[in-house]
């Protein structure tokens, strides 16, 4: 019976393998890191637990208009967002701008404001605009430019140039090319990221909140200030369930536009 050759040893596999083992056992060295602190107050986590399983119902009241204000700063953060965000990834499209220096220095501006985190917008706004639902909607229309954009200007270097190259040909305008070769294929697309943001802005404008920047954040962060942990419960109920119904809404909008 004829044997079956044997696979090559992946090389680089293994050497993946190891560095990140190593990579792994440093880091448990350096920071201290000890497993046994995850359960030293398993207690107090349970007791915690316990508290929170028992909403406190009559808190409903008081909570349901900053919950309200909470969907408002993800709508209006998304909203301001993505619009600024359509022109600005047809500028750093190289199929649409065909001048390097010019998307080299938009994309430059553009993945700087990616790498700053939700939490430190809310902070920075914060310092600059004070506590308040606007503070929570500027940090998260910064971040859904910053997402919005990245996302869609890879849609926009991806479409067929058919279109662009007949359009060209015949002597349209860069505004007659955008117009009727390059959003009829992308504009599906753009929908999508605007509700894909608004997911995630749902969730952070939560936590946007517990640092002062409005909302419902502000009265979990009270909650948990003064251990009314039945209180939290009852914040992360509703919060749950809000996000699970937005999440449902949302995913069946983008599912219908790729259909």
């Amino acid at each position: 019976m004829e044997q079956l050759p044997k696979k090559p040893l992946n090389l680089n596999k293994w050497i993946v393998t190891v560095v990140m083992i190593l990579g792994f056992v440093y880091s448990v060295m350096v920071t201290q890191l000890d497993f046994t602190q995850l359960f030293a107050n398993f207690g107090d986590f349970t007791e915690i637990l316990v508290k929170m399983c028992s909403p406190d119902w009559g808190y409903l009241d008081k909570i349901t208009n900053p919950l309200l204000e909470t969907i408002k700063m993800a709508i209006l953060g998304t909203l301001i967002g993505s619009i600024i965000a359509f022109p600005y990834a047809l500028l750093v499209s190289q199929n649409i701008v065909k001048n390097k220096i010019v998307t080299g220095i938009f994309r430059f501006i553009l993945n700087i404001i990616r790498t700053i985190p939700n939490l430190l917008l809310g902070a920075i706004f914060v310092a600059i605009i004070g506590i308040g639902a606007v503070t929570g909607v500027f940090a998260l229309a910064v971040f859904t430019f910053g997402m919005v954009s990245k996302l869609f200007y890879e849609a926009i270097e991806t479409i067929d140039e058919g279109p662009i190259e007949a359009l060209t040909a015949v002597g349209a305008t860069k505004m007659q090319i955008i117009r009727y070769g390059v959003l009829p294929q992308v504009m599906s697309y753009y929908i999508s990221y605007v509700l894909y943001a608004f997911e995630i802005n749902v969730r952070s404008s939560t936590i946007l909140g517990y640092i002062g920047a409005g909302g419902i954040g502000l009265f979990l962060e009270r909650a948990l200030s003064m251990y009314r942990y039945d209180r939290v419960g009852l914040i992360v109920l509703v919060t749950f369930i809000v996000i699970l119904v937005i999440d449902e809404i949302s995913n069946r909008s983008r599912e219908a536009l790729t259909k």
